[in-house]
């Protein structure tokens, strides 16, 4: 895990990307009832998942063979990520708490555009491979 403290600032910069469009998404989505983004509990929630999330991708990106390119390789580790992992629990945990499609269908798009978003910034910022 010294990955993430060799490159703390490109996932910390991928996190609070994470963070911006989640608020924005939540501001364009916005429903009735929805938990409110001033709430210290969900911010810090949100904060911890965006990191966790940006520092797996990370890791995902130092692995990533460099035979298919650096941006393939970004965007299909986000993209692989999220259908292998995101998808499927978020979505039985959506249905079986009784959500309607639409939001499941919403909320996991939501974590698409976060995990791509991660990789661009990732990617565009370049990452450091800890010591052999």
């Amino acid at each position: 895990m010294v990955y993430i403290l060799l490159n703390a600032p490109q996932i910390l910069a991928a996190t609070f990307i994470g963070l911006l469009i989640g608020v924005l998404w939540h501001r364009l989505f916005a429903r009735a009832g929805a938990a409110s983004l001033k709430r210290p509990g969900l911010i810090l929630a949100a904060l911890l998942a965006e990191f966790w999330l940006a520092a797996i991708l990370a890791g995902a990106l130092i692995l990533a063979p460099k035979e298919a390119g650096p941006w393939v390789m970004a965007i299909g580790s986000a993209i692989v990520i999220w259908a292998g992992f995101v998808l499927p629990v978020l979505s039985v945990s959506m249905i079986y708490r009784g959500q309607p499609v639409a939001r499941t269908v919403q909320d996991n798009l939501h974590w698409l555009v976060v995990m791509l978003g991660q990789a661009m910034v990732l990617q565009s910022l370049g990452l450091v491979p800890p010591p052999a």
